[in-house]
This record gives C-alpha cells, structure tokens and sequence, in this order.
C-alpha cells in the first residue's frame, strides 16, 4: 500500500459531511495556487470547478459521504508541493475565496509537512485530470 498524500481532521469530515449533506451534491476540492485565499483549499460540489491536464489528483477522502471527495491540485503547484503531505482542517472565520463553507462561519485551511524518507520511498504516483 502507497503513501496518502492528503488526509482530512475529524472537524474538517464533519463540516463536509454536513456540507454534502445540504447541498445534496458530491463535493471535491481544489488547492488554491495563491488566488483569492492565498493557499487555501477551496471546496466545491462536483462540477462546479473543472480540472484538465493540468491538474493532478492528490488523492481522495473517505470520510462516510455516498461517494469520497477528490482533492486536486494544479500540476505546476504540485511540483512544488510533491514532496509534502496535506492535511486538510478547519477553523472559524471566514475566506475570501468561492470555497463553499464560507457561509458556515468557517474556512477550510492545510496543514502540510514533508514526508519522511520511509514515506517518499511508498508514494503512488498522481493523475492527471
């Protein structure tokens, strides 16, 4: 079994699982490149943002949602960040991006750090979009 390159906290699963809940739609995330909500992991019901080739899936959340939710990054992006693990939580306040817990009264933020030697050695390759 590879390494995950992203998991999500138990606070971060609860609001997504409500988010799913009221929206009645799959939802997906996006890491931001730096647009409106500097680094921020924008989430969004499936279809609403588009990925292409020039997105890779980090990997998906399975967090007891009908179907798990996909966590894409830019390809570009990626580069930078392939040698890190993302941890997706949340906490109060609001973002300025189109991310759509913004009306919750809280925002999705990353937590990341650098895989360990033993991990980078296990990690899956991505896809692209």
């Amino acid at each position: 079994m590879g390494t995950e390159r992203v998991a999500v906290t138990p606070e971060a699963a609860d609001l997504l699982r409500r988010l799913r809940a009221d929206h009645g739609k799959p939802l997906m995330f996006h890491q931001s490149g730096g647009c409106c909500d500097g680094s921020a992991p924008m989430c969004y019901t499936q279809g609403t943002f588009l990925t292409g080739p020039a997105d890779v899936l980090l990997g998906e959340l399975d967090i007891g949602t009908p179907e798990p939710i996909s966590v894409w990054i830019s390809k570009a992006q990626f580069d930078y960040w392939s040698h890190t693990h993302i941890t997706i939580d949340v906490v109060p306040g609001r973002g300025a991006g189109f991310s759509i817990e913004g009306p919750t009264g809280h925002r999705f933020i990353i937590r990341s750090r650098v895989f360990t030697d033993e991990e980078a050695a296990h990690l899956e390759p991505v896809r692209s979009g």
